[in-house]
């Protein structure tokens, strides 16, 4: 059983920053925006959030400065993602092309300030977020071990992200008309829907759980930041198209991928991996062969919202 402990524990490492930031991709591509700027906006997210938590780590600690470490990085996600929303509605620029140039943009501003403010691009910061066993809770058989020991706040933050997020998409008036917009933005506009007004709401709501899943991917795996989130933004493009846009197969698609990153990063730690003739650089391959396959057999049922990257022109309807 502590072999399971250990490997559910660390899934949920790297699952939950993919689960983040794929359903802030389904917000934007369900509205009709076409996100590749995930990659750039968790950078964003990630540099703020962790500058924040370096200046202020010798006045707090612990879960108050990551809870406004993750408000930080929201925000800074929801801010940059608008250069992104005004090129794509307003400018009705290539979203691919737009979301590109914030991806290399991202790592080059992030790298540029942290040389101009300390002289070196690595931001370190002390890990005291880590919660070895939560009071009560921990103590559950089975599911204590699993989901309340050896966790971050973050393991937490990303379930209730995921329910509120089935929620929202599929229960409520803004989730109706979201999908409308990236369905049928003609239609939507006939019934008094304002198509870029959510469009940008959207991106912005993209852009905050993106920043947030930059926070929420550097935090368990380093106590440095280096202007990188190691492809996860690409990676979480992978999960929401093999979820099909669906927050349901999303979390399926992220707890996969995320097992597949803890087979790659953790097979030391498990005994029938360990003694497996295979090098390190094959584990460390494996998640993104695994994504090579998958998208290789369900592209071709893949059902992207109809309107996606159509720029919308009121005018023409």
């Amino acid at each position: 059983m502590d072999i399971l402990y250990f490997i559910v524990q660390q899934t949920m490492f790297f699952a939950i920053p993919l689960l983040i930031v794929a359903l802030g991709g389904m917000f934007s591509e369900r509205s009709g925006i076409v996100n590749i700027a995930l990659e750039g906006i968790m950078v964003m997210g990630g540099f703020f959030s962790i500058a924040v938590i370096h200046l202020l780590e010798n006045r707090m600690s612990g879960q108050p400065l990551l809870l406004i470490a993750v408000l930080v990085a929201g925000v800074s996600g929801a801010v940059f993602s608008l250069l992104h929303a005004f090129a794509a509605i307003n400018l009705k620029a290539d979203q691919t092309i737009s979301g590109t140039a914030l991806n290399l943009f991202a790592p080059a501003f992030a790298v540029f300030v942290a040389r101009m403010v300390q002289g070196v691009q690595q931001i370190q910061f002390k890990d005291t977020f880590f919660i070895r066993k939560v009071p009560v809770l921990g103590d559950i058989p089975v599911l204590g071990p699993l989901l309340f020991q050896n966790a971050y706040v973050t393991t937490y933050i990303g379930l209730a992200v995921a329910i509120m997020s089935g929620v929202v998409i599929n229960r409520t008036k803004f989730g109706l008309r979201l999908r409308a917009c990236g369905e049928h933005p003609q239609a939507a506009d006939s019934v008094g829907i304002n198509v870029y007004k959510i469009r940008y709401a959207g991106v912005i709501i993209s852009g905050a759980l993106a920043g947030i899943g930059g926070l929420v991917f550097i935090v368990p795996t380093s106590t440095n930041f280096n202007a990188s989130v190691a492809g996860y933004g690409f990676l979480a493009l992978a999960v929401l198209i093999f979820g099909q846009w669906r927050t349901k197969r999303i979390i399926v698609a992220a707890f996969f991928f995320g097992i597949m990153k803890t087979f790659a990063s953790a097979y030391s730690g498990i005994p029938f991996l360990k003694t497996l003739p295979i090098s390190n650089e094959v584990y460390k391959m494996i998640p993104y062969i695994a994504t090579l396959v998958i998208l290789a057999f369900s592209s071709k049922n893949s059902q992207a919202p109809r309107a996606e990257g159509i720029p919308y022109d009121k005018g023409s309807r």
